[in-house]
């Protein structure tokens, strides 16, 4: 496990393969409990190739000195990820 946040990655390997590939992250928020925004894809095993880019946005929690994954919420699609910016922009229009 990380003993920083900037050290937490969402990339998974597996048989010299990365599975999940990150992309990209952006820290929204650091301390005893942290947020991070994750770009990645996955690996298609039947294609041969990784898959179209996905998000998600993770919440770790810090114990003991090393942090520990505790939520997740996945954004399966550019689409859907436009809907979500459309909203957050649309509530914190000034």
């Amino acid at each position: 496990m990380a003993s920083t946040v900037e050290e937490l990655t969402i990339t998974y390997t597996e048989d010299g393969t990365d599975i999940v590939k990150e992309l990209d992250k952006e820290i929204l928020s650091k301390g005893a409990w942290s947020t991070i925004i994750f770009r990645y894809q996955e690996w298609n095993r039947a294609k041969g190739e990784y898959g179209p880019e996905k998000y998600s946005i993770r919440r770790y929690q810090k114990r003991g000195g090393e942090y520990q994954q505790k939520s997740k919420f996945n954004i399966s699609s550019k689409d859907q990820a436009r809907t979500i910016i459309a909203a957050l922009e649309k509530w914190t229009a000034d």
